[in-house]
């Protein structure tokens, strides 16, 4: 089953996330099978990028959203 998670990236202290579609079994950084978007809770206002077709292409395909993701699709757009 394909899930919709957020994957780290950055350094130790200056983390960002990619919203990524991922093989539910494989480990929070491995390869994804496609890159859905982009996360920066750092800035003031959080910076995120999303796409929004493509995201709504997987959730019709039977793909499910992290507790993380739903919030973030829940944000108004900015």
């Amino acid at each position: 089953m394909v899930k919709i998670r957020l994957t780290q990236t950055g350094s130790a202290n200056r983390k960002t996330y990619r919203i990524v579609a991922i093989e539910e079994g494989k480990r929070r950084d491995g390869r994804a099978i496609e890159i859905l978007g982009f996360y920066n809770p750092l800035v003031k206002p959080a910076h995120i990028e999303l796409k929004r077709d493509r995201i709504a292409y997987w959730i019709t395909n039977g793909a499910q959203t992290s507790e993380a993701v739903k919030k973030l699709l829940e944000e108004p757009k900015s």
